[in-house]
């Protein structure tokens, strides 16, 4: 399974040598892909939406709490059924008046994105261009602008049962706890697969990896782009490009 990197505006489509790679792949394994977009823009990434695209059996939206497999929706989740309007009005009021004080070189639109099995926060919005998102990450490195945001929330928010991560260049997600990416195991549990081998690039803890990654039911590897993911691929199950 690998995650494709969230984006802060539409990324193109999956790369036509990749995507058949992954073709021949799923000849001999079956493929699932779990992300923290939602559905259409994962399916606009991998060509999921084109009428004989996609590589995927499956397609884990959200961190998995929207399913599909063979394109047809098997379920999904409402964050506001989980946390309740209360809650989630007080995390969204934090985060409009948390964000209200931020000083940015730019700030653009789309700060706060509702999803159906998360919130997604971006200080800098997005709805950023590509420059923008590339000049926002490397302030973030140096002043750690999302990891102070997110502190700001563990501690407002303690005990309310949420968890928080990053994920990508320009944002963080809030999801209940237990709605992380391990979410879509339950559902793979059931499939009689002999193994389930995870491929991430945010695997260290706080990303948005982590939990799927070192989770028991998982063969877990780090990787740092989809070619990584492919080299490793044709060496655990004897597929070349």
């Amino acid at each position: 399974m690998s995650s494709p990197p969230q984006a802060g505006v539409m990324k193109p489509k999956i790369d036509p040598k990749l995507d058949a790679f992954f073709q021949s792949l799923r000849k001999k394994v079956k493929i699932g892909v779990v992300g923290g977009s939602d559905y259409h823009k994962i399916a606009q990434q991998l060509g999921e939406g084109d009428e004989e695209g996609g590589f995927s059996d499956y397609v884990f939206a959200e961190n998995g709490t929207v399913q599909y497999k063979d394109r047809k929706l098997l379920s999904k989740q409402a964050i506001q059924d989980q946390l309740g309007e209360e809650l989630l009005q007080d995390l969204i009021n934090f985060c409009l008046s948390y964000m209200a004080l931020l000083k940015l070189p730019k700030k653009r639109g789309t700060f706060i994105e509702f999803r159906n099995g998360m919130l997604n926060i971006s200080p800098i919005g997005r709805s950023c261009t590509f420059e923008e998102r590339i000049e926002f990450s490397l302030i973030d490195k140096k002043e750690k602008i999302r990891e102070k945001f997110v502190a700001a929330l563990r501690e407002e928010f303690a005990g309310k049962g949420l968890c928080f991560t990053r994920g990508g260049l320009i944002s963080f997600d809030i999801f209940p706890e237990g709605w992380d990416k391990r979410y879509c195991l339950d559902i793979l549990e059931t499939e009689g697969l002999e193994s389930i081998y995870f491929f991430g690039n945010e695997t260290s803890p706080g990303g948005n990896d982590y939990e799927i990654f070192s989770d028991p039911r998982t063969v877990g590897f780090t990787v740092s782009s989809p070619e990584d993911t492919v080299r490793l691929c044709q060496e655990l199950f004897g597929v070349q490009s």
